[in-house]
């Protein structure tokens, strides 16, 4: 009786004891698993292991990195876009002038016969500004309609004056024949675009002959050129 009773015993310690191990050997699989189990899942994410290498087989950078602009551009064509937009938006800035900002003076273009003149804009005022448009002239007191702007000879961008710059309008009197019927000016009128104020202006020498019929202004450009204001 005595030997059944500690064989029985011996085989309820035995079951605890394997009870135990399997409990402690499920807990460190349970524990192993966990960490494979972060890592996998954060290579997956991510295509880098632990130690920051690439484990991509085509071995693309991190999906979370910024994709990079394949286009460039020069420091000068960056500079010089920036100084063109700048010299526009100056222009479109500028005021414009007005008759207490200017001085007009006339005078004859080439020899005689002489059938044009040459008016001067000069900006005498301490500030930049913009001349716009044509001359509005009037010879004479007869004829209260302006002189007709010759269209082609409109400068391709605003004429800015800074302080003491000129600018120029060439204006035709006649055709220089005989028969015209031209009269004779010796002072006449100038109008700023956009002012209403009347400059008079003297006729360079001792006078000028007009044929009314004829009479053509340009319109105010930074220098006369040859073709655009020969009419």
């Amino acid at each position: 009786m005595n030997t059944l009773r500690n064989h029985s015993v011996l085989l309820a310690a035995a079951g605890t004891v394997l009870t135990l191990s399997l409990t402690a050997c499920q807990s460190e699989g349970k524990a192993d698993s966990a960490p494979k189990a972060t890592v996998a899942a954060t290579v997956a994410a991510t295509g880098k292991a632990a130690d920051g290498k690439d484990t991509s087989a085509s071995g693309t950078t991190d999906a979370a990195e910024p994709a990079r602009s394949t286009e460039s551009k020069s420091p000068r064509d960056s500079a010089a876009g920036s100084a063109g937009t700048t010299g526009e938006q100056a222009s479109a800035a500028a005021r414009v002038c007005t008759a207490r900002d200017v001085r007009v003076t006339a005078a004859t273009q080439d020899g005689p016969p002489y059938t044009h003149i040459v008016l001067t804009a000069k900006n005498t005022s301490g500030s930049s500004c913009r001349l716009a448009g044509a001359p509005h002239i009037q010879f004479l007191e007869s004829h209260k309609q302006d002189v007709p702007v010759v269209a082609k000879s409109k400068p391709a961008s605003p004429v800015v004056l800074t302080p003491g710059a000129p600018a120029y309008a060439l204006v035709k009197l006649s055709d220089g024949g005989v028969d015209e019927e031209n009269e004779p000016v010796s002072a006449f009128s100038v109008m700023l675009e956009g002012d209403s104020t009347v400059i008079a202006v003297s006729a360079p020498g001792s006078g000028i002959a007009v044929d009314p019929a004829k009479a053509l202004t340009g319109y105010w450009t930074p220098e006369l050129r040859n073709g655009a204001d020969d009419f």
